[in-house]
């Protein structure tokens, strides 16, 4: 009887058999993977550099539009504030004046800032709630600190008036200062009755109590009161270009030379 053959075990384990070489073919890549930049063709390569660069480009331009909006707002807002708002009345906001001196404060501006065909005339209202004795001694020593030098000068004021009127000069700015009592009744309006004042003696002490300021800042070249004034000296005149005429009116015969 024939006996199957028994299959003995090699005693060094089994036997590994090698992997198949690779072909020389390019390898199989499963689907769905993505092709590296390196195996692209050309033209995208060239189309992802163009999209590159563009996204630099606009990045940049981006950032440099930010950077001029920044740096000319600042400028452009204190342009705009300084055209907009006049200095001299900041001036006059920085005045060493306490509170009772300046309780309400009414600004009018008028003509040109570079004196074309007017130059600006700067006016200034305020309403005091002590006497103009006190108003007007504070109110000149604040422009004393502030540099303003006093101004003796004819027509100082133009006309006689009422209260305390003073001028002031600093650099190429004139200054006139009136101070005086407040108008205890106020102007008619067109189509209404005028105020009549309180029959009460008190109440029309209370209404007219403190006082009112008037600053009018001009442009020194503007001023005609900083120019030669006429005068009547004949040493600045010269000769009377109509002399007195005397009684006789042939005057004395001359005789004519023989």
């Amino acid at each position: 009887m024939a006996r199957a053959a028994a299959v003995v075990p090699s005693p060094s384990g089994p036997v590994d058999r090698p992997a198949p070489e690779p072909s020389g073919g390019p390898a199989l890549r499963s689907a769905g993977q993505d092709t590296p930049d390196d195996d692209a063709a050309p033209g995208a390569r060239s189309e992802l550099r163009r999209q590159s660069r563009e996204r630099r480009r606009l990045r940049a331009a981006v950032l440099a539009l930010v950077s001029v909006v920044l740096l000319g707002a600042v400028p452009l807002f204190f342009g705009i504030r300084t055209l907009s708002r006049d200095p001299v009345f900041d001036n006059l906001d920085q005045l060493d004046v306490p509170g009772w001196a300046a309780a309400k404060t009414v600004d009018d501006v008028s003509g040109s800032r570079w004196c074309l065909l007017d130059c600006r005339l700067r006016e200034r209202t305020v309403t005091s709630e002590k006497s103009p004795t006190d108003t007007a001694q504070v109110y000149e020593d604040a422009l004393r600190r502030d540099g303003w030098q006093p101004w003796k000068v004819s027509r100082c004021p133009e006309q006689k008036t009422k209260g305390s009127y003073t001028c002031w000069r600093r650099d190429e700015l004139t200054l006139d200062l009136w101070v005086r009592e407040p108008t205890c009744v106020p102007p008619p309006v067109d189509g209404e009755p005028a105020v009549v004042p309180s029959p009460d003696p008190s109440a029309a002490a209370t209404e007219c109590a403190g006082s009112l300021v008037s600053v009018k800042v001009r442009n020194a070249i503007d001023d005609e009161r900083t120019r030669p004034q006429p005068s009547t000296d004949p040493s600045l005149t010269g000769e009377d270009p109509f002399p007195t005429v005397s009684g006789d009116p042939l005057g004395e015969l001359t005789p004519s030379p023989s």
